[in-house]
This record gives C-alpha cells, structure tokens and sequence, in this order.
C-alpha cells in the first residue's frame, strides 16, 4: 500500500507546472449526448463525465475498451486471466452489474447475468467514450445504478477518409484493420473492419497452458438528409473465440457474438426535435468444441423502440420526453439443462415498456434538471426513477453542483430461473447524493472534487439456511444491502506542449449490515495520465495505482501500481507508428483472485490515414 500512496502523491504533485496561461486550443471541452439525452458541453453537464475522446484512444494502443476505462480513477476493472477473459467494470464502488454499457445509445447489457462484453469492443471503431458517473435510471433504466458507459461507434471526417493500421506485441499479438467513408451534402457512409489474434497467457497463476482469443469486428453506416428530416442506419458487430480453463484447470474455448443493428430517423423543427430509433441486439456465446458439453450456450436477444422529443417552446426551458419499448428474450443451457423453471424450456420472454421526462431551466446563475421516468417490467410490475440536480456559478472561476438520484436494476434471468432462481425477486433499488466543486481559472486548467454517497437496497443473494445438504433448497432472495461513500479529486491541465490528467478516489464500498468491504473494490485508487507534445510527435505516461481489495472467500489482494510508457512517431504525413511500453514496473498483480495478469511488454501500431 506504500506504492499507493507514493503514486498518488505523484501524480497530484505532478501537475504543479500547469499554469493559467493561455492556450490555443481547450482541452476541457467535449460535447457529449449521455448526461441528458442531449448534445451539450461537458463542462455544462451537472453531473460527474468523463469522455475519453480520439486522440486518447489512439495514444493507449488499448486492444479493448476495459483498457481505456482503468486509468480514470473512479472505474475499476476486473479480469478473470488475459484478452478476452470475462471482464467486469465498477463505477464509484457499485456493483458491475450496476454498470449500465451502451453503443450508439441502446443497451448492450445482456439479460441472462453479468455485465457488458467489454472485452469485445475494439477501440479502434470507437470514436469516443462517455462515462457519466451516478444512477441515470431516470433516462436509461435498469443497471444505471453506479453510472453508464455509452461507447460512440466511429464515423467518418468531411469530404473522403480512408485508413488502414497493423499491429503486433507480446503473447502473439497480431492485429490489422481497414476503413473507408466518404461524405457528401446529402449522403454519407463507411465502413470500418479489424481482425486480433492473440495467443495469451495461462488463465490461472498455478497453471502452464496459453489461452488464446481472437476477434473480428466490423462497424457500417450509411447516412441521408433530406431537408430537416435526418435518417440513419447503421451495423456493429464482434465475433470470435475466447479460450479459457475452467475451475478444474481443465482447456475450455467458447464462441462469442455481440451485434447491434441500429435505424434511426431525426426530424430537426424551430423548437422541437423528434427522434425515432429501432435496434436489435444480439449477444450469443456457445461453448466450443474443447468444452465439458460443446451444447452449452447462452443467449440475449432484444428488440428496442425508442421515441425521443426534445422540445425548446418556452425560452430559457429544455424538455426532454420519451417512450421506450423494449421485449427480450434469453435462453440458455448449462451442463446440458436448461434455465431451471424457466417458461417455453429454458426461454424467457420479457417486457419492459417505459415513459420518461425530464426538464432542464436556468434562473439567473443557477440551473436546475429534473428527470423521472416509469418503467413498467413484466417480472416485478413498475418502478419509478428520478434524478435531481442543481449548479451555479461562484463568480468567475468557481462552480458548484448538487444531485440527489434514484435507480434500479431488473433481476436477470439467471436471477429468476438458473440456480437457486426466484421468479419473486424484486429490482435492486439505490438512493445516490453527490456534491462537486470546481475550480477553472481559465479554459484549459481545471481542479475538481466531488463527494458521493450512495445506499443500495434489496441486493439479490443467494440465501440458503439449512445449508447445501439442508432439506430446504436455497435459493436468490432480495436481503442485501450496501453502503458506498467517498471523495474524487481531480486535475486536469493544458500549458504548451504539455497535457495532464490526475485523479485520487477515497472511497468505502461496504455491505451495510456486516461492515466488510465490498468485493474486488478498493478504497483508495490514484491515475495520472501525462504526455508532451514534441512537435509531429509525442511521449506519454499512465499510472494507475490501487489499493487492497478483498475477494471471495475473504481473500485480499495486494494494492499494485502500473506504470505505462507511450509514445508517437510521425514517420510521414500519412504514416504514424505509436507504441506502449505496458507494466513498465513488470508488477506482479492479481485482479481476480487466482488469475493471472499481463506482465510487462510492448505494444505497436503502424497506421496509414488520408
């Protein structure tokens, strides 16, 4: 834990040297649409964002999006072994199931158990990503209890773009990826396609055995405006094999896909816009032919509509109204046997049909959003959900916020219908406060802290009281509760060439009613992100320090520190080479207790742009 505290001493002090003076271009300054279902400044937004934009993806050399996320203080990462494994991401101490992931907008948290496929998404078809930290059940529904990630798919720049990029690194890494797109006055499309090999590492520490996993992934749209109506459609998808081991260390593989299909229709009035979107989503895994039982698999598949207006009739107010319908249907099987008690042998049919308001207003220096929205689920009936916030100027350099919240999250079908399932269970409900002050003497120089408290009642856990051998079967009862207070602090720096980002986290996630930390969540977490600009080209360093953290069985695991290098070479006007120099330190860490991590290596990319 004395690395801990070192980095985090570093990592404040190194932003010592950022001075006000001015700069030619703001660095603070991001539009971003999740806070509000709005497109607005993100240093409008009231409550806590983070937007990690092109330039950042670029710079990490990242192979998915669970990598990009870890070096913002405040969202962790768990990893069950290398690329590809089961990852789960927990935002301000909240559960991972709490964390609510969306493309383009629409949800792609799947229905059976656990949370997004992170380790899926390539960022190399990202153009950036939102992260809005606190419940915002009020807009989005269920999981939106600890914060929402919304992972905006790449598009292309005016006029012709064409790209192309390889890359390579440790444990067999291998990698290449083209796009193309073209925008005219009224039309626009593209394409973009990667292909990732890697052969990995072993999945546990006491095991010799690599696991490999590969991915090809493809993103198209395609784009027409026609006066002030606006359509879109446009397709995601990543498919490919994870190999794993199992409990018994015994070779295990499975097949992943996780699509989204998306048509969208915009129509652009004086004071008032109207937007239709329908999607699909699909998010399949099937066991692979080295499995236990090569029929094993586990199925989502959702259909959205979703009716958004936003509404400027009466100046100095903003309305946001909506519908959202949403059916579902998930299947499974484990071991050979179905999702127990499941209705249609072993497929579950869900709806969940909601309204939602929200109404932003400004009086003199002060600004106020209200949000509430009605959901209406077919396994627990309604629930409703609402966020208020305030914030105001201090005079020229100060600003403070405000923000209470409520959120939810529907039991998943392994909740109501695998083992130990209860069709009974009722949604997991959390009451969120949070206070933020900012300091920003001038555009690109910014000092930040925020206090967050949240309770989390009603957590589903599995109860069995007379024990595994017991006459009564045990089963998922609504019993638990939680406890997640803490402090942010933040700087975030621009002076010439130099660009910082640090950030410190005091928390303390806690089951209320034992008082014992919550699992694989630390109470103290430190980043720093620092590069300079060199002209065409540019150095980079990330820290992440975390602290100890307890896992199952009431294991700890040690605090770490990683420390990466990166770098950017611009070899012609066309041509860049970026590379990582990743665990600089080679820390031997553990995320997950038992599983192993990625030791230090190196990383590179050759990318062509014109």
């Amino acid at each position: 834990m004395q690395h801990s505290h070192a980095l985090a001493a570093i990592a404040l002090a190194a932003v010592t040297f950022a001075s006000p003076a001015a700069a030619d271009t703001a660095v603070l300054d991001h539009v971003l649409v999740t806070a509000t279902r709005r497109a607005i400044s993100a240093d409008q937004a009231l409550p806590p964002v983070v937007v990690i934009g092109r330039e950042e993806i670029e710079r990490s050399n990242a192979i998915d999006v669970a990598e990009l996320l870890r070096y913002h203080a405040g969202i962790e990462i768990a990893r069950n072994g290398g690329p590809g494994q089961v990852t789960s991401a927990f935002i301000r101490g909240a559960n991972s199931n709490h964390t609510l992931v969306l493309i383009d907008g629409v949800k792609v948290n799947p229905g059976t158990a656990g949370g997004a496929a992170l380790q899926n998404i390539t960022p190399e078809l990202v153009e950036r990503v939102e992260i809005v930290k606190g419940p915002r059940s009020s807009l989005y529904g269920s999981e939106a209890i600890g914060g929402v990630i919304n992972i905006i798919t790449r598009r292309g720049a005016a006029g012709r773009e064409l790209g192309a990029h390889v890359q390579a690194g440790r444990y067999g890494l291998r990698g290449a990826g083209a796009r193309v797109s073209a925008q005219g006055e009224r039309m626009a499309a593209g394409i973009s396609a990667t292909t990732l090999r890697t052969d990995g590492f072993p999945t546990y520490r006491d095991s010799d055995e690599d696991r490999g996993f590969a991915n090809d992934a493809v993103n198209a749209w395609l784009r027409a405006d026609a006066g002030a109506l606006r359509l879109e459609a446009s397709h995601w998808q990543a498919e490919g094999n994870t190999e794993y081991a199992d409990f018994f260390r015994a070779p295990q593989d499975q097949d992943f896909e996780n699509r989204l299909t998306r048509l969208q229709a915009a129509w652009q009035g004086r004071d008032w816009r109207s937007q239709l979107t329908l999607a699909r989503v699909i998010d399949h895994i099937d066991q692979g032919e080295l499995a236990f039982d090569p029929d094993d698999f586990v199925r989502t598949e959702r259909d959205l509509v979703d009716w958004q207006n936003d509404l400027d009739l009466v100046r100095g107010l903003e309305l946001t109204a909506g519908l959202s319908l949403s059916r579902e249907e998930t299947s499974g099987q484990s071991f050979g046997a179905p999702l127990e008690e499941a209705p249609g042998a072993g497929k579950a049919d869900r709806d969940e049909n909601a309204a939602y308001l929200q109404a932003g207003f400004e009086l003199g220096t002060h600004r106020f959003v209200a949000a509430g929205r009605h959901t209406d689920h077919d396994t627990f009936g309604g629930v409703n959900t609402w966020n208020l916030e305030w914030g105001t100027a201090l005079g020229a350099a100060w600003s403070a916020t405000a923000g209470i919240g409520r959120g939810f999250r529907a039991p998943g079908t392994s909740d109501l219908y695998a083992f130990g399932g209860n069709p009974e269970l009722q949604p997991e409900i959390s009451r969120s406060v949070d206070f933020g002050l900012k300091y920003r003497p001038h555009r690109d120089h910014e000092l930040a802290l925020a206090l967050f408290h949240t309770e989390i009642d009603d957590l589903i856990e599995y109860f069995d009281p007379d024990g595994f051998l017991g006459e009564l079967p045990g089963r998922n009862e609504n019993i638990g509760d939680a406890r997640i207070k803490g402090a942010e602090f933040g700087w975030r720096a621009r002076h010439g060439d130099w660009t910082v980002d640090t950030q410190l986290v005091l928390q303390r996630p806690e089951d209320r009613r034992t008082g014992a930390q919550l699992l694989r969540r630390a109470e103290r977490i430190a980043t720093a992100q620092l590069t300079r600009g060199l002209g065409e080209h540019e150095l980079g360093l990330q820290m992440l320090a975390s602290g100890e953290r307890r896992d199952f069985g009431d294991v700890r695991l040690a605090g770490y520190v990683l420390v990466n290098l990166t770098a950017k070479l611009q070899l012609a006007e066309r041509w860049a080479l970026r590379a990582r120099l990743e665990n600089l330190l080679d820390q031997d860490y553990e995320l997950v207790d038992g599983y192993n991590t990625a030791g230090r290596g190196i990383y590179a990319s050759l990318a062509y742009s014109y």
